[in-house]
């Protein structure tokens, strides 16, 4: 590869992503500032950073099944982009929201990969969440939320793998 051309790497992009708008459009913004650096200096070219970086190390999907009160079964998708540990653990938050998707919390750990890098903490970024909607919800039901939500979440996080934070719709009571 001579060059690393900015069309050619963004129809990689949405190839490998699909129906991810938000994703895309920072991959975008960030790929017309750094494609110019990376075919100035060939090693970054060879190496393919640019495609790593884009490319989060893993995108994980679960079913949260909780009870409302009514005792009804309800079923929320989670979820965890781990994008970037070169330099510490995933470090990202978590959001409940109905907007929540992959494109969203792809597009968030891409940014939160960058934003890490710029504190003087050894974090690689990640972020989380769920579609599920924490308001005109009462306490227990969010608190049984909560308890599936992270029943299924535990397994790939912990202080030297993945540090969870609050976002919208987590906070002190979530």
């Amino acid at each position: 590869m001579k060059e690393l051309d900015f069309k050619t790497f963004m129809a990689w992009v949405e190839k490998r992503n699909p129906n991810q708008p938000e994703f895309i459009q920072a991959v975008q913004e960030v790929a017309a500032s750094v494609i110019p650096f990376i075919n100035k200096h060939p090693k970054y070219l060879r190496t393919r950073v640019l495609e790593r970086m884009t490319e989060p190390d893993r995108a994980i999907v679960f079913r949260v099944a909780w009870e409302d009160d009514s005792g009804n079964v309800q079923i929320n998708k989670g979820y965890r982009v781990q994008f970037n540990n070169a330099i510490g653990p995933y470090k990202g938050g978590l959001r409940f929201h109905p907007s929540v998707d992959m494109s969203i919390l792809k597009f968030l750990g891409f940014e939160q990969t960058f934003k890490n890098s710029l504190t003087s903490l050894a974090l690689g970024g990640g972020k989380g969440g769920s579609d599920f909607e924490p308001k005109g919800k009462s306490d227990r039901e969010i608190m049984r939320f909560c308890q599936a939500f992270m029943t299924e979440l535990f397994r790939h996080i912990g202080a030297d793998i993945d540090v969870p934070a609050g976002d919208i719709g987590v906070g002190n009571k979530e």
